[in-house]
């Protein structure tokens, strides 16, 4: 049997989205499982012992429809018999309908349906106390008679790249003996993205709570400038405990680096997924407009991962959901540190 999953797109999605392969693996050990994705997320993927071979759409086939079709015939030559479509967008639906397969699933969309031979409608509350999308992907699977897992995303690092990112940390004067905290300082867009005063009274918090803290920011170098806000923001006493030029200059290097941390705290996005991934505890703040449920199941919060909503601390209706994504800047701002800081505190303290 051959078996392809479509998952275009964001890093998180795509890392999220390989637990199916470790199912299929189980219920179909003999099948080619492949994965189409988009190149630039491969880093959280490569080395899947799962995964046979990976399909990458690139941005020259994405803006060509020269390129993008030419691409749909060298993929129908496969000839798979279940493709999987997460992604659920236009372009995989048209690459859904090129290929000749007796299985085709997807999540339900009127107006794509008739390209499927299956189409789920997603859950809206989490059956087996998991994730909301964890669970919703293996729905997907059931045409092809596998159910629910407790399946978690992994990354699978080499020993070389553990190795190097640790005696890159202990060149930059980095104690592994002591608390090493990555600082997710910015979400992947303003939108969901702490404000910076609130950000650093945190960050200031995690120092006060242990002055042997160190702490590491994530960022890529198009956004130094609005990191550097949020270190200028903190007090000098937390500045001093920043290492803010020690960052991974690819998204290997920086898993390699995450994985020599205690745990990741800040803004919810792909480092956190990542974060959990590589097996290391994670503090997220959800913004507003965001269903947790999404990302965190029946089991609110543990003492390895803690996830954060203004939902836990005041009022918050479907409506608020609804204006939240209209003015995201005023719910953030009601979602004051003072609220956070004991949850923080606890945890760090575990």
């Amino acid at each position: 049997m051959k078996i392809l999953i479509i998952q275009q797109k964001m890093i998180g999605d795509v890392l999220t989205s390989s637990i199916l392969f470790e199912s299929l693996r189980h219920k179909f050990p003999e099948s080619q499982l492949d994965y189409l994705i988009n190149d630039h997320t491969y880093p959280v993927v490569e080395n899947n012992p799962f995964i046979d071979k990976f399909i990458f759409i690139t941005p020259e086939i994405e803006k060509s429809k020269i390129k993008f079709f030419a691409f749909l015939k060298k993929l129908r030559k496969e000839e798979y018999d279940a493709v999987i479509d997460i992604y659920g967008k236009i372009s995989s639906a048209l690459i859904s309908l090129s290929i000749k397969a007796n299985i085709k699933t997807a999540y339900h969309k009127r107006h794509t349906a008739y390209i499927y031979s299956h189409t789920i409608k997603r859950l809206k509350q989490p059956q087996n106390n998991s994730s909301l999308a964890i669970e919703n992907r293996f729905k997907l699977l059931e045409p092809l008679q596998i159910k629910f897992s407790p399946i978690t995303p992994k990354i699978y690092l080499t020993s070389t790249e553990v190795k190097d990112a640790k005696l890159y940390l202990q060149e930059n004067n980095i104690d592994l003996q002591k608390p090493l905290y990555m600082i997710s300082v910015l979400g992947s867009s303003k939108n969901k993205t702490y404000p910076k005063n609130y950000m650093a009274k945190l960050l200031n918090t995690i120092v006060e709570q242990n002055t042997d803290s160190q702490l590491l920011f994530n960022y890529i170098p198009r956004q130094k400038e609005e990191a550097k806000a949020v270190f200028d923001a903190c007090n000098k006493v937390t500045q001093q405990h920043i290492l803010f030029n020690v960052f991974g200059k690819s998204l290997r290097e920086f898993l390699a680096i995450t994985k020599h941390c205690n745990a990741l705290i800040g803004n919810e996005g792909g480092a956190n997924n990542m974060a959990k991934a590589l097996g290391i505890k994670t503090f997220t703040i959800f913004s507003p407009y965001l269903n947790k449920k999404n990302w965190f199941g029946g089991v609110e919060s543990d003492k390895h991962h803690v996830a954060i909503h203004i939902s836990d601390f005041v009022p918050f209706s479907e409506q608020d959901i609804v204006l939240a994504k209209k003015n995201v800047e005023d719910y953030y701002l009601k979602l004051k540190p003072e609220y956070i800081k004991p949850k923080l505190i606890n945890f760090l303290k575990q």
